[in-house]
Parts: C-alpha cells; sequence; structure tokens
C-alpha cells in the first residue's frame, strides 16, 4: 500500500471522528449563549488550553509556510524560532492585566476588551470598529491560507487521488460542519489530539531525514555546493529584516482575536498561566524543527519555484513514505498531524471571525443566542469567500502571513498600550489605527513588501505610535488650556 492509498484511508478515518468529536461537543453544551459557543463555557483547563494554543499557533502558516521559506531563503530563516519567542514573552504583558478585566467584564470578543476601555469616550465606538474591521480583514486573510494549505497538503499527499480543489472543498465543509455544532469545545478537543500528533510526527519526519543525508553538518555541505548565497553570513538589510520580523509578529501576534478569546476561555488564571509556562518550549519542539526541515529539503527537492516551495513538506512525505512500510504509516501520521493542525487554526479562526463580526462590527448583545447564530450565518458565508479565493493561490503562505500582521499590528496600542497607560484616550488610538493601516495598505497596495529590510507594517506602527504620542499631547495641551482659560475668566 503506497502513501496516495495510506493517506486516503487516514483521511476518511479522521474525518469520522471529527463529525463524532462534533456530535459529543454538542450535547455538551449548557445552553445558547455567544459565551458557551465561542468560549467553552469559560472551562478549559490546562492541557486543552496548552495544545489549542499550540495547535492553533502553529498551523498551515507554520508546516508549509515555514518549510518553505527555509527553503527560499535558507539559513537565515532560523531567526524564525526567535520571532516564535518573542510572542510567547509579549503575550506576558498582556494577559496579566487582560485577563482579570476579561473575567469580571465577561468577555466574549477581542471588541469588549476595546468597548470597556473606550466605550464612554465621543470616539469610542469608531475606535471598536476600527480595530474590529482590521481585526476581521486579518481573520480571512488566515482563514485563506489555511485553505490554501490544506489543499497542498491533501494533493500532495494522496497523490492527486484528492485534487486541490477538492482538498479545500471538502475540509472546508468539514470545518464548518464541527465548528458550527461543536464551537469552541470541538474546536479545543480536536486541537488537542492535533496537538499531540503534530510533535510525535515532526520529530520522526526530521529524525529519518537528518539520517538519510549522514546529519546537519552533511545537509549544510550540499546546500552550500548548491546554493552558497543561503548559508553565508546575512547581509545589513537581512539582519534588519530579523528585528523587524521579531518584532512585527511579536507584537501582532498577541493581538491575534483567536489568542485572545483563549484568554477568555481558560477555566482560572493559574491554569492559564501554566499552559503559556508549557508554550515557552514549542518554538524549539516545532519552529526550529520545521526549519531544518525545509533546510534539508534544499538538496532533495531542487528547482522548486516561489509558489512550489510551500509544498515541500508534503513532498517531503512522499519521499519518507516510500523508503518502506513503517516509514509510509508513520509519514501519514504526520499527514494527519499537518492537516490537523491546518484544521484546528482554520476552525479557530472562523469561531472567531463569526464573533468579532457578530459583536464588534454588527454591535450584537454578547449574552444573546440569537448573535450565536448570526455569528454562524457569517462564518459560513465568509467561509464560501474563502474558498472561491483559495481555488487560484497567486500569492506564497509566508506573504499571506506577512499581509494579516501588518494590519493586526496596528491594533497593538489599543491593547498592549491601552492597559498600561491608564490616561490613554481613544481618540489618538483611533487616528493612529487610520494613519499606520493607510501606511501599511498602501504600501502593500503599491507592491512594497519592506524598505531597506524593515516591514512596512513595521514602519506604519511606527507612525501609528507617533500618531497616537501626537494626538494625546495636543489634546492634553488643550484640555490644560481650557481650564487655564476657566481659571482666568472666574479670575476676572
Amino acid at each position: 500500500m503506497n502513501l496516495g492509498e495510506i493517506g486516503l484511508w487516514a483521511l476518511g478515518a479522521y474525518t469520522l471522528i471529527l463529525m463524532g468529536v462534533a456530535e459529543v461537543a454538542r450535547r455538551a453544551r449548557t445552553d445558547l449563549t455567544p459565551s458557551d459557543h465561542f468560549l467553552a463555557g469559560r472551562h478549559l483547563g490546562v492541557f486543552v488550553l496548552f495544545l489549542t494554543l499550540y495547535a492553533t499557533t502553529y498551523s498551515g502558516n507554520s508546516l508549509l509556510g515555514y518549510p518553505g521559506e527555509a527553503y527560499r531563503r535558507g539559513y537565515s530563516w532560523i531567526m524564525a524560532t526567535g520571532f516564535m519567542i518573542s510572542i510567547i514573552v509579549t503575550f506576558h504583558a498582556l494577559v496579566p492585566r487582560l485577563r482579570p478585566l476579561a473575567v469580571r467584564e465577561r468577555f466574549v470578543s477581542p471588541g469588549d476588551w476595546v468597548s470597556f476601555r473606550f466605550g464612554a469616550e465621543p470616539a469610542g465606538p469608531a475606535l471598536r470598529v476600527a480595530i474590529g474591521g482590521l481585526m476581521g480583514l486579518a481573520l480571512a486573510n488566515f482563514l485563506l491560507a489555511q485553505l490554501i494549505a490544506m489543499g497542498h497538503v491533501t494533493s500532495q499527499v494522496t497523490e492527486g487521488a484528492v485534487p486541490y480543489w477538492g482538498g479545500v472543498v471538502g475540509m472546508a465543509a468539514m470545518i464548518l460542519l464541527y465548528e458550527t455544532l461543536g464551537g469552541m469545545r470541538a474546536v479545543a478537543w480536536t486541537d488537542a489530539a492535533q496537538g499531540v500528533l503534530m510533535l510525535l510526527g515532526l520529530g520522526a519526519l526530521l529524525a529519518w531525514l537528518l539520517g538519510e543525508a549522514g546529519g546537519l553538518t552533511e545537509v549544510t555541505r550540499q546546500v552550500s555546493a548548491l546554493r552558497p548565497e543561503v548559508v553565508a553570513v546575512p547581509d545589513l538589510e537581512e539582519r534588519a529584516n530579523w528585528v523587524s520580523t521579531i518584532l512585527l509578529l511579536g507584537l501582532a501576534s498577541v493581538v491575534y482575536p483567536q489568542a485572545i478569546q483563549r484568554v477568555y476561555a481558560a477555566r482560572s488564571g493559574r491554569a492559564l498561566k501554566r499552559a503559556f509556562a508549557l508554550m515557552t518550549f514549542m518554538p524549539f519542539t516545532t519552529t526550529l524543527v520545521v526549519t531544518l526541515i525545509g533546510l534539508a529539503a534544499i538538496p532533495r527537492l531542487e528547482g522548486l519555484g516561489e509558489i512550489q516551495a510551500d509544498t515541500v513538506m508534503p513532498r517531503l512525505l512522499g519521499e519518507w513514505a516510500a523508503s518502506g512500510a513503517l516509514n509510509a504509516m508513520l509519514a501519514a501520521v504526520v499527514f494527519i498531524g499537518a492537516l490537523a493542525a491546518i484544521m484546528s487554526t482554520a476552525d479557530s479562526v472562523l469561531l472567531s471571525l463569526g464573533a468579532v463580526v457578530a459583536v464588534d462590527l454588527l454591535g450584537r448583545n454578547r449574552e444573546d443566542p440569537a448573535t450565536t447564530k448570526l455569528g454562524k450565518r457569517i462564518a459560513a458565508l465568509v467561509m464560501l469567500a474563502a474558498v472561491v479565493t483559495a481555488l487560484w493561490p497567486a500569492v506564497t503562505l509566508w506573504r499571506l502571513i506577512e499581509l494579516k500582521m501588518e494590519l493586526l499590528i496596528q491594533c497593538v496600542p489599543a491593547f498592549l498600550l491601552a492597559l498600561h497607560w491608564r490616561r490613554l484616550r481613544a481618540m489618538p488610538c483611533l487616528v493612529g489605527v487610520v494613519v499606520g493601516t493607510l501606511i501599511a495598505g498602501g504600501a502593500a497596495l503599491a507592491g512594497v513588501k519592506r524598505i531597506e529590510g524593515i516591514h512596512v507594517g513595521v514602519i506604519g506602527l511606527a507612525a501609528n505610535l507617533a500618531a497616537v504620542a501626537a494626538v494625546e499631547w495636543a489634546q492634553g495641551r488643550g484640555a490644560s488650556e481650557s481650564a487655564e482659560d476657566m481659571r482666568l475668566g472666574r479670575s476676572r
């Protein structure tokens, strides 16, 4: 039995398991409120919370996009481990202050924080809509990336028995089914199993690759002979890009709507703290591993184009499976683990997207069961649009990652800055969001990705923060002058 046949059987079995999980999660519902559907009743414990954070963070972008980028850029991509570590570090600036407020105020969507912090101000509602709009666009981008990744994985591993379009459409339908039926419970429970499979499978694949090549030193020698430029010491622009990428992902990832909702969904602050402590080690067991897999692929898979490089992982699985019956079974496990991780991110994104649009953009009641139904309908419509777009992929998965991060990073002042700067007002934040988004979005539309190695989103954030400071200073000065005029008027 070859990998294509094993992959088909594994895919069928996995699909049946997902349907069973969806039904069990549906029966475990306590009510139909948004809190129960979007946050699993706020009862996620340490183990499930850790694995759902892990499976959601390390998604199709990580399992296909990161090896693909390592294949394209070479050893400079080792910095990917650094920016994943920076995400965990930055979360420690967000979670300790946001979590107690989320519990006390019963937050459901990311915009609930914005309303709580700025809702009493005239610019507060507009800021909430601006943040919700950026998050909605980023989530739609994220969903598109996962659908593209699912299509690549299923097509390559089943050796064309399931075509690219079949993988996109079929897996999208399955995600929509169990997310609609089971909500966050189904998502978190499937994430737990997916995280374990992914950890085991990636380690086994890397061990086989390095064993076949004769070790990492031999891989480096082979890569150096084929493409000496990818083992050279990075130039100044590449090093600037390292710093820029660490800032971009380290800051933007903490305002992922699905990550924020998991902060809300934790059973307790202690459970959340332990889950993040475990997440600290994951960049070394996942990001570093997939980077090395991408580097090891350079001498094995010569001549792949920009878009084709995103298929490095499933192509390697095919080679692994051809080396023996046991390896074919292990390759099938990695396939299911990779597909499961991709789907876990897609379902989390879809769940958050429904909440963001229904609650933050449309302003529906976060305790009303009708809001849950609206969120499901919105998710279905967005999924349909994303499926149609995913059928003709035009950019690499890494470029999709950059685009969504350049939007999300403009939300950082409304969260990280507002949590620690009590006097910050809504209008400066709103002006900053608009300025930063215009710069980052305008540059992206013009085809400009980086300037001297710095991402346009990071440049946009710098302008965003400068605008926040300038408007805050102007408002503060205006208030002081007004108070002084009133004092002088009274004295006369």
